[in-house]
């Protein structure tokens, strides 16, 4: 099973939503581990999970199937949703937001009663199995206000607001993940709080807790925790110069600290 660190009752959710076969629809800001915990559920539920990466291209023929030419012949090919559907997994949607609405159309039968795909072009119906669950990811706080997800396909989903874990167990999580000395996870996190409590003034996305754990794995090989931070957390935020150094004296001073969390 993944690691996965639980912060509120996200799990016990997840678990109603799907013995009840409710759609999911997650939130929270980049990088809190929404991803992770779908791989968990998939786990601790004993479903495979099928996980499809939405952006502007995504059409309703890539998410459900098509013709294709095949040793001569057109043949139908199944999409990732359709495989999805039929295997009786979970269907994960991450960055839905990004997808075009006319796309996620065809997922519209699947979140109510019905819970059916319909492949028009094959001239097939396909009824979900009891095992099949839909979930979707978006990041609210920071998507374009020319992307939004329409109301009315929003409330086709019980939502489940996720966020980054107490600083305490945000340490634990990079210790577990590389192996790290806690006392180093510890000063990455405060680095990190340091920078997000920042994030209104500086208007850029803060670090995750999925950079911390790639910046913890520089320092597992051998990089200083300045090196590491520079590259893996910093470096990534910004390009502009000046907010780079004022990025950097916020850093230093959450790695200079040596209070505990």
């Amino acid at each position: 099973m993944t690691n996965y660190f639980a912060n509120g009752n996200e799990v016990q959710l997840f678990e109603q939503a799907y013995t009840r076969k409710i759609p999911v629809m997650l939130t929270g800001p980049t990088g809190c581990g929404k991803t992770r915990f779908v791989e968990h559920m998939g786990s601790l539920l004993g479903r495979p999970v099928v996980t499809i990466s939405c952006h502007d291209d995504l059409t309703s023929s890539d998410l459900v199937g098509r013709f294709m030419v095949t040793g001569g012949d057109v043949v139908w090919t199944d999409g990732p949703l359709t495989r999805a559907v039929k295997a009786g997994a979970i269907c994960y949607l991450d960055e839905v937001v990004e997808a075009r609405h006319d796309s996620l159309a065809i997922l519209h039968s699947l979140t109510d009663h019905r819970r059916t795909l319909y492949l028009d072009r094959a001239d097939e119906v396909i009824t979900a199995p009891d095992e099949f669950m839909l979930v979707c990811s978006y990041n609210p706080a920071y998507r374009s206000s020319l992307k939004e997800l329409k109301p009315s396909f929003r409330q086709r989903f019980a939502t489940v607001a996720m966020r980054y874990l107490p600083p305490e167990r945000e340490a634990q999580a990079i210790v577990a993940e590389t192996g790290i000395d806690p006392a180093c996870a510890q000063r990455l996190v405060r680095c990190a709080i340091a920078i997000r409590t920042a994030e209104e003034a500086f208007h850029f996305e803060p670090p995750s807790t999925r950079v911390l754990v790639t910046a913890a794995h520089f320092i597992a090989a051998g990089a200083n925790e300045v090196e590491a931070a520079e590259a893996c957390i910093l470096a990534p935020l910004s390009t502009d110069g000046a907010i780079s150094e004022g990025l950097r004296e916020i850093a230093a001073a959450g790695l200079l600290a040596v209070d505990t969390l």
